[in-house]
């Protein structure tokens, strides 16, 4: 049975008497439920409002869902064949997409006439843009033109395209306006029939809407803008009112005198009598007066945003024409009825005067002190006197007062008496000094000072070069300060600055480990400041300064350190065959460290690990030599090891080295690992040694000196001098001249490169016999070429063009081809066919023979085209054009591509293209197929090749093979992510390795096709080498299913901590014996027993197996508590718990100390298997005893403590006993207890 509370007026009111007053305002019953109204008027009586709070308008809220159902008849529909019934085919997989991305639901249903039904739900803007997607997709797509004047498409698109926008979703249409820059005044559409309709009626209806509207421009003397204007524009914002017509006035800082009315027709003629009527009565009635008043004083005429000067229009209706700001003129301009020129020209003045502007002379330095601590003395003067303006001037020794006249006079004369005050008090000293800023060592000192005499200093900063050092504060303590500031200024006079040139190798050194070395050196010289660079700047220049004399000193004790270290940095490398490094160290690193001590050097051995054999000395050259010795010596005692030097001259043995040592470690090698030595490059020694065993030693030596035989033999150098014109023609067109010499001599020769000094100089190599001859044949040639002749040709006019054009590249090529024959040309005009040729007699030869045979090109030159669809030219022509410059080199030809067509219309097709149709695609009716159009062949699309008909039909086929294609590779969707790789790439490594365009699909198209573009063999490769990465993702993707095979198993949660191991090394080592993946449960886990092993099947079968031995062996364990005196734990722990780890580790067993604060501290508990127990427990209670026992012997210690010694007394019977004497009663001994 449940109960109702009502709530009334006087319930209401009981409840709310007993809430305190103090509380927040609590509404009455009526506020807070305030009665219906009672409608008793009719339904369309509006007199009557309604009272109360529920009486007020409430608007009706909008549905956020909406629906909207529209047909595609069947002539229209795109896709009309579906494969079986209750398949939706492709227009099921374009609603799915759409719905995915624009979160619209969407219904297919066909009608009995195969027309489809589409119902859209959704928001408003989700529905039309699934709508506008859906017509775009599912039906056919017409296209039809409307013509607009080119000034009304700007209406068309609307603010930042929101217009076209709009009307786009509305019409579900695509529209295409033409550029700016387009003459074209068709606008094109393309959607479905009824939407073109549409959006051809919106269009036309914006195009006739702006064809109302008028545009005049009228012409007027801008002096007379401001009557039009009125004070405050309210005469031209009654007449925009009245006439509805918008007037636009340029502002008065631009200077036009055109204003712009814009409206409709009538509305802007209305306008436009008004304004002539205004213009032509002020011009006539008005007149002007020139004033003088100062610059400074024109913006207080102007007023804050020109209010000033509309309040003198308002009142006087006369203009005030204001000089600009940048001119220099301080005329202005009243223009107005002759009346009314008086009364402005008084306001005028007295606005000029209403505000004053003075500058007071004070020091920079002073202002301050003007200014007063927190402001207090300038703020005295701004409280008294609120309208004055006081501004300070930054390093300017003026102060600016701004205001009324009389406040700003009374601030000044009190700004005055602050400076005379502040002068005759003399606060302040000056002495110049052009060190203070730039040694900072004084700033320590500067700063006692400020302490010790309560004092400012002022030091110049380091741009300021005036030296001016200025101390202010108590006169008494200025003048102290000053008097020791000039004496550490004379004392700075002494001092100077020198710098060092050290190699940056030795600052390190220099400055020691953690700056020790150095802060030695400073101590020693405390008055000298040591700056080192920074090592990024990789300067060898360390800068001293100081007292004179002490930078000296300074200077000379570190040149004298840097020579030893100099003398001390000597190298040298050794080879000790790796067998003998110990022995050289010696046991403890006797021997080493003898021979370290002895030498004073530093000597470097490779680690144990590392295959080297050198030993590194470092030190004075002599003793680096002496350590030497007496390591080799320590070499030969121990094995049978010989040293023997062979003569080799020092210009073989970069050769005999070989690259980076080829061929002398292969001798090494090949002779046991013998050591050979050849002496440092630049010394000239012919000298190499050999150091090893005695016969492989004698067997290296018999390699080298045979080595060098050949070398020798194949060694032999000669030198040629020949001008650098003719290496081009002796090496001739692709080398075959020289190779011809090359070929028949066996020979070697060797022209000098461009950046070589002696460009004369040419080398012959090779055997004696083949260079002779090579040099014989080279000096004819040279010969020859040195014979100068004059000859000549004659070439048709018509050819001449093609040799002189390009600024006579053809002429130029042909002078370093051959030998730098100068070829002459006639001049232009004198129809003279006969060309001269002067240079020597081989090389004008083969110059006759080439300008015949690019003549005989010529004549037979035919041009080829070859279309090319234009979006492929750049990938044809490459990077910066190396492809096509390539296509050139090798095939002799021209090869010119067309201009570039951003029209996206085919053009007319040129003379070469087939088919007669061509021109505009006329528009497409609904229902029509709309197939991919063809490829329309345009005159952009043709590649012309100009040369010889042979090498046309070469590069043709070479251009052609650089057009790129695309295929499509099948790849699992679910492949593609790994594809792709992180951040892409995987992707862009494929793209960059293969030189192709790799598309993958978005994610949300789900599709399987890779499509791969780029050059045919390109293309080729990238795809075998995207299916190779398909196998190995396929296979890993096995191996992963392999891998996740899992395995449970229940195991005790207490066992748990025992399977898991300190710092998880039981379990890591099962990880890593069985390759898998072992986890636990987390301690919200319901299962807390259940551990789940993944990996290859087989290794989770032996983990489990593994863990069930460790548990077995757990469950056998039992545990032994055993208590042990609390004294002696920490003592069986050891130090960081190496002892009771060892212990554990001895006896196979777990041992567990109670925590701090247990309520059974000394209960110990021993865990393992029962044997390992017992042992455990008997020989902690053996520490335990054998601890406790050396605790009492200690405090035994402590109950007798040792007696203080005194010194011996003679007459102490105690110290010296008598002998002899009777029985005396026994006594303590001053040496102590007798023990037996």
């Amino acid at each position: 049975m449940s109960s109702v509370a009502v709530l009334t007026p006087e319930s209401f009111a009981e409840h709310r008497s007993g809430v305190p007053e103090d509380e927040a305002y609590i509404p009455t019953y009526l506020e807070a439920f305030p009665p219906l109204p009672e409608n008793k008027g009719a339904p369309g009586d509006k007199s009557g409002e309604p009272a109360g709070a529920w009486g007020s308008k409430i608007r009706p809220i909008k549905a956020s869902v909406i629906t909207q159902v529209f047909n595609v008849p069947l002539e229209e529909r795109r896709y009309k064949d579906n494969s079986q019934f209750g398949d939706g085919g492709e227009e099921a997989k374009v609603c799915l997409d759409i719905m995915q991305r624009t979160g619209a639901h969407i219904e297919l249903s066909l009608a009995k006439d195969q027309g489809l039904s589409i119902m859209v739900t959704g928001k408003l803007d989700s529905v039309m843009k699934a709508r506008k997607e859906i017509v775009s997709r599912l039906q056919t797509q017409a296209s039809a033109t409307v013509a607009i004047p080119k000034e009304h498409h700007r209406f068309v698109i609307g603010k930042n395209g929101e217009k076209l926008q709009e009307l786009e979703l509305k019409t579900a249409t695509k529209i295409a306006i033409p550029r700016p820059d387009d003459p074209s005044l068709n606008i094109r559409i393309t959607g479905t029939k009824e939407g073109i309709e549409k959006a051809r009626h919106e269009i036309l209806l914006i195009s006739a809407e702006q064809d109302k509207r008028a545009v005049e421009r009228l012409s007027l003397e801008k002096v007379f803008h401001p009557f039009i204007a009125g004070a405050y524009n309210r005469l031209v914002q009654e007449l925009c009112q009245e006439t509805g017509a918008r007037v636009s006035i340029p502002p008065p800082s631009l200077h036009k005198d055109e204003i712009v009315i814009t409206g409709e027709k009538e509305a802007v003629a209305l306008a436009i009598s008004r304004i002539r009527a205004i213009y032509d009565e002020k011009k006539r009635k008005t007149t002007t007066i020139s004033v003088e008043v100062k610059k400074s004083q024109h913006k207080y005429i102007v007023g804050p945003k020109g209010n000033s000067l509309h309040e003198i229009m308002e009142t006087t209706g006369v203009s005030v024409e204001m000089p600009p700001l940048d001119s220099c003129s301080e005329t202005i301009i009243l223009r107005g009825e002759p009346d009314k020129l008086g009364p402005a020209l008084t306001q005028v003045y007295a606005k000029a005067k209403s505000v004053m502007v003075v500058e007071v002379t004070a020091p920079a330095w002073l202002h301050r002190f003007i200014i007063g601590k927190k402001g207090q003395n300038i703020g005295r003067i701004t409280q008294q006197l609120p309208k004055v303006h006081i501004e300070f001037t930054d390093g300017e020794e003026r102060i600016c007062l701004e205001g009324p006249t009389e406040e700003v006079e009374q601030a000044q004369v009190q700004i005055q008496d602050i400076i005379r005050d502040l002068v005759s008090s003399g606060p302040t000293a000056e002495l110049r000094d052009g060190t203070y800023h730039v040694n900072p060592m004084l700033c320590v000192s500067v700063n006692r000072i400020k302490e010790q005499y309560k004092v400012s200093v002022w030091i110049p900063q380091e741009p300021d070069r005036s030296g001016l050092v200025r101390i202010e504060g108590d006169p008494k303590g200025v003048q102290l300060a000053r008097r020791e500031l000039m004496e550490m200024a004379q004392r700075m006079e002494n001092e100077r600055t020198k710098d060092l040139i050290v190699e940056q190798k030795f600052h390190r050194a220099i400055i020691g480990q953690k700056g020790e070395k150095i802060k030695e050196v400073r101590d020693k010289f405390p008055e000298v400041m040591i700056n080192f660079p920074d090592p990024a700047q990789k300067s060898d220049i360390v800068q001293l300064r100081g007292p004179k004399n002490e930078v000296e000193k300074c200077a000379k004790f570190l040149a004298k350190l840097i020579a030893d270290l100099m003398e001390n940095s000597f190298s040298l490398s050794i080879p000790i065959f790796k067998q003998f490094h110990k022995n050289i160290i010696g046991k403890g690193g006797a021997n080493i460290k003898k021979i370290r001590e002895e030498t004073t050097t530093k000597i470097d051995l490779p680690t144990e690990n590392s295959n080297s054999e050198m030993i590194v000395i470092t030190g004075r050259k002599n003793h680096c030599e002496a350590a030497r010795d007496r390591i080799l010596a320590i070499q030969r005692e121990l094995a049978n090891i010989k040293e023997s030097e062979v003569t080799i001259p020092a210009k073989l043995h970069n050769s005999l080295i070989g690259s980076k040592g080829c061929l002398v470690r292969a001798v090494m090698e090949d002779c046991g690992g013998v050591h050979i030595h050849f002496p440092s490059e630049g010394s000239g020694s012919d000298r190499v040694t050999i150091r090893g065993p005695a016969g492989e030693v004698e067997r290296a030596k018999r390699q080298l000196l045979q080595l060098a035989e050949e070398k020798q033999v194949n060694n032999f150098t000669a030198e040629l001098q020949a001008k650098p014109e003719y290496h081009k023609f002796l090496i001739g067109k692709g080398g075959v001249n020289i190779r011809r010499v090359r070929d028949r001599t066996g020979a070697r020769i060797i022209f000098p490169s461009p950046d070589e000094p002696e460009q004369e100089l040419i080398t012959i190599v090779g055997r004696e016999e083949a260079v002779r001859l090579a040099q014989k044949e080279l000096e004819t040639l040279v010969k020859n070429l040195d014979d100068v002749v004059e000859d000549g040709m004659v070439v048709e006019t018509r050819h001449h063009r093609h040799f002189v054009c390009r600024r006579g590249q053809v002429l130029r090529e042909l002078a370093e081809e051959y030998g730098g024959v100068a070829v002459s040309f006639p001049r232009t005009g004198t129809h003279s066919d006969r060309i001269t040729l002067k240079g020597a007699k081989d090389c004008v030869e083969a110059a006759k023979r080439r300008i015949q045979e690019i003549i005989e090109d010529l004549e037979a030159q035919v041009s080829v085209e070859v279309a090319v669809p234009q979006r492929f030219h750049r990938a044809v022509m490459g990077p910066k054009g190396c492809r096509i410059q390539q296509i050139t080199r090798d095939h002799e030809v021209q090869v010119k591509f067309p201009e570039r067509d951003d029209n996206k219309l085919p053009n007319k097709p040129c003379s070469c293209c087939r088919g007669d149709a061509a021109g505009q695609e006329p528009p497409q009716e609904n229902g029509d197929a709309s197939p991919e159009a063809e490829f329309v062949l345009r005159k952009c699309d043709v590649i012309t090749i100009s040369g010889r008909t042979e090498k046309c039909e070469l590069a043709k086929i070479a251009l052609l093979a650089l057009v790129p294609v695309t295929e499509d590779v099948e790849v699992s969707f679910e492949l593609h992510r790994y594809i792709i790789g992180q951040k892409g790439i995987g992707i862009r490594k494929m793209m960059e390795e293969y030189e192709v365009n790799i598309w993958v699909p978005q994610p949300e198209q789900q599709s399987d096709v890779i499509k791969v573009t780029g050059q045919v063999a390109n293309v080729e490769r990238a795809k075998s080498g995207l299916l190779e990465r398909v196998k190995e993702l396929q296979a890993e993707q096995e191996d992963r299913a392999l891998r996740s095979f899992k395995v449970s198993i229940s195991v005790d949660p207490k066992f748990h901590p025992k399977i898991i191991g300190r710092k998880g090394a039981v379990i890591s080592q099962i990880r890593k014996d069985h390759d898998v993946i072992v986890q636990f449960p987390d301690k919200g886990d319901e299962q807390q027993d259940v551990i789940v092993i993944s990996g290859y099947e087989r290794n989770t079968e032996e983990a489990r197996s593994a863990i069930e031995l460790l548990v077995s062996t757990l469950q056998e364990m039992v545990s032994h508590d055993v208590h042990l005196d609390p004294r002696t734990h920490a003592r069986i722990i050891g130090a960081r718990g190496k002892a009771i780890r060892k212990t554990m580790e001895e006896f196979k067993v777990d041992i567990r100390f109670p925590q701090p604060g247990s309520e059974d501290p000394g209960r110990v508990t021993v865990t393992g298997l029962p044997e390992s127990v017992d042992n455990a427990v008997d020989h902690l209670l053996n520490l335990e005893e054998e601890y406790v026992s050396d605790g009492r012997r200690q405090l035994s210690a402590y109950a007798y403590p040792p007696h203080h010694k005194q010194s011996l007394s003679c007459s102490n019977a105690e110290d010296f006993p008598t002998f002899g004497a009777g029985l005396a009663p026994k006594q303590t001994s001053a040496w102590g207890p007798k023990k037996f």
